[in-house]
């Protein structure tokens, strides 16, 4: 078969793909789109934030999001909240940090309806190196954990 025969079953091809897509038309109304059903799992997100810092970035804003959406149509029983810091300055300072970085994550969360969220605790720099001694900046966040108790009805 020539280049041009190959071309031609090419196109046929696509336009019945094409064809296939196009055929496909949007649901005309809400009842239409089918929905699943929210698994109502317990599950945490890790807020993180900058050096020295305690006030969310736009990505900490999307994870909180992102959380209020997987909470969705589900019985929160609870919301709780750590903070933590990492290895990199005095210690009465990083349990500051910690301590308003879980503050900041809490004032979010009740902002989102979760005024009931609890503040678990602050850890500082506590754990915050390896055993080489290494600091780690992964520590740089808050944890919140989302307890869950079934769907609402």
């Amino acid at each position: 078969m020539n280049k041009v025969g190959l071309t031609l079953i090419g196109l046929a091809a696509m336009s019945g793909v094409v064809a296939g897509c196009a055929s496909n038309s949007a649901p005309k109304s809400r009842s239409d789109i089918v929905q699943t059903a929210p698994s109502c799992e317990d599950f945490a997100v890790q807020i993180y934030f900058e050096s020295q810092s305690s006030k969310l970035t736009d990505e900490a804003r999307s994870v909180l999001k992102g959380a209020e959406a997987l909470a969705t149509g589900c019985k929160v029983a609870s919301v709780r909240v750590v903070g933590l810091a990492d290895a990199v300055g005095a210690p009465d300072a990083n349990l500051a940090l910690s301590q308003a970085r879980a503050d900041t994550v809490k004032r979010a969360l009740a902002k989102m309806g979760y005024g009931d969220a609890v503040l678990e605790g602050a850890a500082g720099d506590a754990g915050a190196t390896t055993i080489s001694g290494e600091a780690r900046p992964v520590r740089r966040r808050a944890d919140v954990m989302f307890d869950l108790d079934g769907r609402l009805r």
